[in-house]
């Protein structure tokens, strides 16, 4: 019994040092960042920049010395030399949804059956992932936490990486509902032993069962006095434009049919997801004015015949053709590998996308995809103090090193339990 309760306060003592982190509050005093180099997030960049920010706004944002400063009303921090970044943004992604990717009773991201519109997310986020300060630490700052599985997956939420519970995290809640587009094509086998790939001979039959579901919900919501229905509330925001139709379609012939459809059926925003061809589909995309979430830059191509560097030039194409887009970390382990999002932008600066496009799909476009511009993605006055200090390059990960966050004002603690285990091992 004593051998038993020794191991017990052991574990405890451990688990106290490896705790997350304790959401921050705001300060009394109003915090001012001087000397650093500003990255606005709209494209725009302020060599010497002096930040402001009280009750978890920015309250101005200027080249050094267009701001008479005073000690007494507010804390003021040197950064020289250090970059500040707005919030990077984090969009279709389980973080907060999933934990221990091997473990199911972690994974909160799935229902069962097809048709899953009025699923909500918003509830199951967990504030006290261990994952999420792992992601913090290297400038991610907001997620859109998404529902997976079935035709139509369910209806995804906007939130801050910090807080106490749900309620305290969200930024916009139900801003979309999410579709998996049926593929053309199946492959035989399992990814160790790739078969055939063979057309999909229910192609058709599947996109009208779709396009049956999202004409029943438009006539719904058109209906005044209509007999409840869960299924078909969700969908309403579709139809008036509150609400993102997010398609998840890779191949070029797939993304078009979608984006057609949705015309069609009469929804207001439909978004591209993935969408692995849309470089060749990218004067359609522009007409259609649709933007894109795009898969992981660190991927291999969609087509064996594409080459095997296309992933990386794809940001590059869609800026050249005006085409609204951000970046995502979306697939295999993506809720922990969200960490390395700003350097899938990285690779995108090598391969021709100009450094504060890079940045801009990161923070304001990822925001106006969202829905959440008016609030974040940008160092402007009015928006909220979400921001990030990194003494290097964010998108490098040779020079990138976080050592300040801050989330509506409130700082951020950037420890987490892989720096604590790092600290414990350095010293064996």
């Amino acid at each position: 019994m004593r051998t038993i309760l020794t191991t017990f306060l052991i574990c405890a003592s451990v688990h106290v040092f490896a705790q997350i982190p304790t959401p921050g509050t705001t300060p009394e005093k109003a915090i001012v960042l001087t000397g650093g180099i500003a990255h606005i997030g709209n494209g725009e960049v302020i060599e010497n920049s002096v930040i402001g920010m009280e009750n978890g706004k920015i309250t101005f944002v200027k080249p050094m010395g267009a701001v008479k400063l005073n000690a007494e009303e507010a804390d003021i921090i040197n950064i020289s030399g250090k970059h500040v970044y707005p919030g990077f943004i984090n969009p279709n992604n389980t973080l907060g949804i999933t934990e221990i990717d091997a473990v199911r009773a972690s994974l909160d991201y799935a229902e069962t059956g097809t048709y899953n519109p009025e699923v909500r997310v918003l509830t199951a986020f967990n504030t006290d992932s261990r994952i999420s300060p792992t992601v913090r630490s290297n400038g991610v700052l907001i997620t859109q936490v998404t529902p997976r599985s079935g035709r139509i997956c369910g209806t995804s939420s906007v939130m801050h990486l910090d807080g106490w519970n749900w309620e305290d995290a969200v930024i916009k809640a139900d801003d979309g509902i999410h579709v998996n587009w049926p593929n053309r094509f199946k492959r035989s086998g399992w990814w160790a032993e790739p078969g055939p790939i063979k057309p999909n001979e229910n192609y058709q039959e599947q996109v009208d069962e779709l396009a049956s579901f999202l004409t029943r919900a438009k006539a719904y919501s058109e209906n005044p006095n209509p007999e409840f229905n869960q299924k078909m509330e969700a969908c309403k925001g579709l139809f008036d434009g509150s609400k993102n139709l997010y398609l998840y379609a890779d191949d070029g012939k797939g993304i078009m049919e979608s984006v057609l459809m949705a015309e069609k059926v009469g929804a207001k925003k439909p978004v591209i997801v993935g969408g692995s061809d849309c470089w060749l589909v990218a004067d359609f995309l522009s007409t259609k004015k649709v933007p894109v979430i795009l898969e992981r830059t660190h991927s291999l191509p969609g087509d064996d015949d594409d080459d095997i560097d296309q992933p990386y030039k794809t940001p590059k194409t869609l800026f050249d053709n005006k085409i609204m887009f951000c970046f995502s970390y979306a697939g295999d382990m993506e809720a922990m590998g969200s960490r390395n999002l700003p350097f899938t932008a990285g690779t995108a600066v090598a391969y021709g996308l100009k450094y504060e496009e890079a940045v801009k799909s990161l923070t304001l476009n990822a925001a106006k995809i969202l829905g959440i511009d008016k609030t974040c993605g940008s160092l402007e006055t009015g928006k909220d103090a979400t921001l990030f200090v990194s003494d290097g390059d964010a998108l490098d990960v040779l020079t990138n090193n976080v050592t300040m966050a801050y989330i509506q004002g409130r700082p951020v603690d950037l420890d987490s339990p892989q720096k604590y285990l790092y600290r414990k091992y350095k010293t064996k």
